[in-house]
């Protein structure tokens, strides 16, 4: 129910924000048609046909062009069509590709302490995660690091997914319950010890080894969020879902450096205002997809428990603090400001 609120809440307050920006909008758009030079921009991500970051860029695509009076045009390739998950980053670094979805996972290798935004809670929901990076600590904080060092600009965050626990056998209605539990995780240091941290027996696993693993047993779990769980049919397979929320996942369409100031003023604008407009078509479609995910597990069989998420909040935060190796490089400052957001945001039950 909060996430179909917060949908919502999130069309209303963009539809405001283009009534508020709308003359802003009409004078990039004319002084772009009449003096801007043209632009091609090239927006390369791995994510499939229909998923909502695919059709988010080709709304951004249409947005840009209409918002800078045709001088900003953009070709949009799916699916790693243009380049893999393993090259789209170089590609964005050496301006082979203008724009690209980006994980913090990706950014950490190259500024290590941008590690603890993918860790376990470190937001609490969907409106706690937006307000931190689309809001003050985003854009005057996060947003000017990576530029500075990278030369690629964060032009927004996208809702990724929250992700949960999805068991064959043993339902979790507590953190004690992960305990001996086979894990499925990807293959880093970062993703393995956000298992142990879960209290679980974390397993290395390729995802297109999972399905089969759970079938037979190899492993007894795997985390993912709920879309993950219906478009690779775990369902088939396993029997619980806990909604754990362990980590509220997203992911930054980055432009590259040289490409955003080789245009004009206008035509930023109208980059900037077009991709605040994907944002929500993707946040919106991602809100109400989960939402309507748990009637559609629930009608294939599986049980849906809600565990206590303060419970998994303290004892999961506690195994990272006991580590200094892992927070050795994050900036704890920042981290303690995040959390304190924590309490003037609206939990997801």
């Amino acid at each position: 129910m909060k996430k179909r609120l917060m949908a919502a809440v999130l069309s209303t307050a963009m539809a405001a924000t283009m009534l508020l920006t709308g003359s802003i909008s009409v004078q990039a758009a004319d002084a772009a048609a009449a003096n801007d030079p043209a632009v091609e921009l090239i927006f390369t991500s791995v994510s499939v046909s229909g998923d909502s970051h695919t059709e988010a860029m080709y709304e951004f695509a249409d947005k840009v062009e209409e918002l800078s009076g045709g001088s900003v045009t953009c070709k949009c390739y799916d699916n790693g069509s243009l380049f893999s998950s393993e090259n789209e980053f170089d590609a964005l670094l050496n301006g082979d590709a203008d724009l690209a979805y980006i994980s913090f996972p990706t950014i950490a290798t190259q500024i290590p302490s941008y590690s603890m935004f993918a860790s376990g809670y470190l937001f609490s929901s969907y409106e706690h995660m937006t307000s931190v990076l689309n809001g003050d600590i985003g854009l005057n904080k996060i947003r000017p690091q990576i530029e500075e060092t990278l030369n690629i600009k964060p032009l927004s965050s996208f809702y990724l997914g929250s992700r949960v626990i999805n068991t064959r056998e043993k339902e979790i209605n507590s953190y004690d319950d992960m305990n001996g539990l086979l894990l499925r995780m990807p293959n880093s240091e970062a993703w393995l010890f956000l298992g142990e941290a879960l209290g679980a027996n974390p397993t290395p696993l390729s995802f297109s080894e999972l399905y089969t693993a759970l079938q037979t047993g190899a492993v007894d779990a795997q985390d993912n969020p709920l879309p993950s769980i219906e478009s690779a049919k775990f369902y088939e397979v396993t029997k619980y879902i806990a909604i754990t929320n362990h980590v509220v996942d997203s992911i930054m369409p980055c432009i590259n450096g040289d490409t955003w100031n080789s245009m004009t003023e206008a035509q930023q604008e109208a980059v900037t205002e077009a991709m605040e407009y994907a944002r929500d078509v993707n946040d919106t479609a991602r809100l109400d997809r989960e939402a309507e995910l748990i009637k559609f597990f629930e009608e294939k069989g599986l049980t849906v428990t809600y565990p206590d998420i303060n419970e998994f909040k303290e004892k999961v935060q506690a195994k990272y603090m006991e580590n200094e190796d892992m927070i050795k490089d994050w900036d704890m400052d920042l981290y303690n400001e995040i959390q304190a957001m924590a309490d003037t945001t609206t939990a997801e039950e």
